[in-house]
C-alpha cells in the first residue's frame, strides 16, 4: 500500500479513523469511571483510579510494542521491504504474548511492589490490589494487541485499527455493566470486564491481519517464520525499542508521581483528579490521531530518506494538532461542570473537582506540541532522543511538584502543565539532529532497520 500524497485532505483522511479509534481508548477508562462512579462509592472509584494507574504502568512499560512497531514497520514499508513488514508482525505478536504471560505469572511479586510505593488508605489499597490482579488476566492479549495496532497504523490501515478499538470498547461496556451493575462485583468486576474485552480484541485483531495478508502473504509469512525469529532480528527489535521502553517507564513514573500526589491528598482528592484526568486523557488520545499519522508519515519518509516529505508531514499534522488542542481546551472550560456531574454522583468529589476545571482545560493546548513531537521521533525511531527527553522532563516535573506541594491540588496541576512544556522543549533539543539524519547516510547512533 503506497502512502497517499501529502496533502491536508490526505492527512485528515488518514487521521480521522485513528481519532475515532483513539476516542474509544480513553472510553475504556471513562466507561469504567462512569459505571463505578454512578454507584456513589468514592472508595471504589478511587480504587479504580489507583489500580488503573498501576495497570497502565505495567502494560505501557511495554508500549514499545505499539510505538516501535509503527516506526519500524513504516520505515520498512517506505524502503519497500515487504518481507520485513510481515516479519515484524509475527515478531511483535509473539513478543507481546510472551511478555504479557510473564506479567501475569509475576503478579505475586509485582502487585505488592507497586502498592508499597503508594500512599493510599488500607481500604483503598486492598480494593486496588484486587483490581490489578483481575486486569493482569488480560495482559498477554493487551500486549499482543499493541503490536497489531502499531502494525496497522504504520501501513495506513487506520479503518481496520478503528474497527479493532470499537470491538474492544463494545465488549468492555457490555461486560462492565453486567459484572458491576448486575452482579455487584465492584472494582474487581470492572477489571475482569476489561481484561476479557482485551481477549476479544486480540481475536478480532488476528482475524483482521490474517485477512489483510491474503493467501499469498500468509504463505510467505509461514515460509519466512524462521527469519522472523532469528537472533539478530530479535536483537534488532529489542535494541531499537529498549530506549523507547526507558522513555515510557520515565513518563509512567511521572504519572505515577501524579497519582501518588492525589492519593496523598486523600481519597476524595484522588477521585476528583481521576475524573478531571479523563478529560485530559480523552483529548490527548484524540490528538494522538495526528501524532500517529505523523509516526506513519515520518517513518515512511525516513525509510525513503525523503527529508522534504518528512518536514511537510510534520507541518501539516502540526496544524491539525494545534487547532484540535484549542478546540478541546474551550470545550472542557465551557462544559466541564456538566461532564463532572455526568461522571460521578458523589457530592464531595464534584466539589473537589469543580475548582480545578481551568487546569484541566489548558492541558490539551499545552500538551499538543509534546504529543506531536513524540509521534515524529517515534516514527523516525529516534529512541535515544525520546529516552533522554523523557528522563529530563520527568526529573524537572518532580522538582516542580515538590516545590509546589504547599499549594495542594492546584500545585499538582501546575506541575503537570509544566511537564508538557518540559517534554516538548527537551525533544526540541534533538530536532536538528533528526533533520540531519533524515537525508544521507543513517546515523551510526541508531540501529538500522531491515535485514
Amino acid at each position: 500500500m503506497t502512502p497517499a500524497p501529502l496533502t491536508r485532505r490526505a492527512i485528515a483522511r488518514q487521521a480521522w479513523p485513528i481519532m475515532l479509534g483513539q476516542i474509544t481508548v480513553p472510553l475504556v477508562a471513562l466507561v469504567d469511571t462512569a459505571i463505578i462512579g454512578r454507584t456513589g462509592d468514592a472508595a471504589a472509584l478511587a480504587a479504580v483510579a489507583l489500580g488503573g494507574f498501576v495497570v497502565t504502568f505495567l502494560f505501557w512499560a511495554f508500549g514499545f510494542l505499539r510505538m516501535g512497531m509503527t516506526g519500524l514497520t513504516a520505515q520498512a514499508h517506505g524502503a519497500g521491504d515487504a518481507r520485513e513488514v510481515r516479519a515484524l508482525l509475527l515478531r511483535g505478536v509473539a513478543a507481546g504474548l510472551a511478555l504479557g504471560a510473564a506479567l501475569f505469572a509475576l503478579q505475586i511479586v509485582l502487585i505488592p511492589a507497586a502498592f508499597a510505593l503508594m500512599s493510599g488508605s488500607a481500604t483503598l489499597d486492598h480494593a486496588a490490589r484486587g483490581f490489578v490482579a483481575a486486569r493482569l488476566f488480560g495482559a498477554p492479549a493487551a500486549l499482543a494487541g499493541f503490536a497489531i495496532n502499531g502494525w496497522l497504523l504504520a501501513l495506513g490501515r487506520t479503518r481496520h485499527a478503528l474497527l479493532l478499538q470499537v470491538v474492544m470498547n463494545l465488549a468492555n461496556v457490555g461486560l462492565d455493566i453486567l459484572l458491576v451493575w448486575h452482579f455487584g462485583w465492584g472494582a474487581r468486576g470492572i477489571a475482569f470486564g476489561t481484561a476479557s474485552a482485551e481477549w476479544v480484541a486480540l481475536a478480532t485483531g488476528l482475524g483482521i491481519v490474517t485477512h489483510l495478508l491474503g493467501r499469498e502473504g500468509r504463505t510467505a509469512l509461514r515460509a519466512e517464520a524462521a527469519h522472523a525469529f532469528e537472533s539478530s532480528a530479535l536483537r534488532r527489535l529489542f535494541g531499537v525499542n529498549a530506549d523507547i521502553m526507558v522513555r515510557t517507564v520515565a513518563l509512567l513514573a511521572m504519572f505515577g508521581w501524579l497519582a501518588n500526589a492525589g492519593a496523598r491528598l486523600g481519597d476524595v482528592a484522588l477521585a476528583a483528579n481521576h475524573v478531571l484526568l479523563q478529560f485530559v486523557s480523552f483529548s490527548a488520545f484524540v490528538l494522538d490521531g495526528f501524532a500517529f499519522t505523523a509516526e506513519a508519515r515520518v517513518g515512511a519518509a525516513f525509510g525513503a530518506r525523503d527529508r522534504t516529505a518528512m518536514l511537510r508531514a510534520i507541518r501539516l499534522t502540526g496544524e491539525f494538532c494545534a487547532a484540535t488542542g484549542l478546540a478541546f481546551a474551550l470545550l472542557i472550560l465551557t462544559c466541564g461542570g456538566s461532564l463532572i456531574d455526568l461522571l460521578t454522583s458523589n457530592a464531595a468529589v464534584r466539589a473537589a473537582a469543580l475548582p480545578l476545571i481551568a487546569f484541566a482545560a489548558v492541558q490539551p493546548l499545552i500538551g499538543a506540541p509534546a504529543w506531536l513531537l513524540d509521534g515524529v521521533f517515534i516514527g523516525a525511531t529516534r529512541g535515544r532522543a525520546l529516552r533522554n527527553a523523557a528522563i529530563l522532563a520527568t526529573a524537572l516535573y518532580i522538582a516542580v511538584d515538590l516545590a509546589l506541594r504547599p499549594f495542594g491540588a492546584a500545585g499538582v496541576w501546575i506541575a503537570l502543565t509544566l511537564s508538557y512544556v518540559f517534554r516538548a522543549g527537551a525533544l526540541g533539543l534533538w530536532f536538528p539532529a533528526l533533520l540531519r539524519d533524515a537525508k544521507g547516510p543513517r546515523s551510526l547512533a541508531e540501529p538500522a532497520v531491515g535485514p
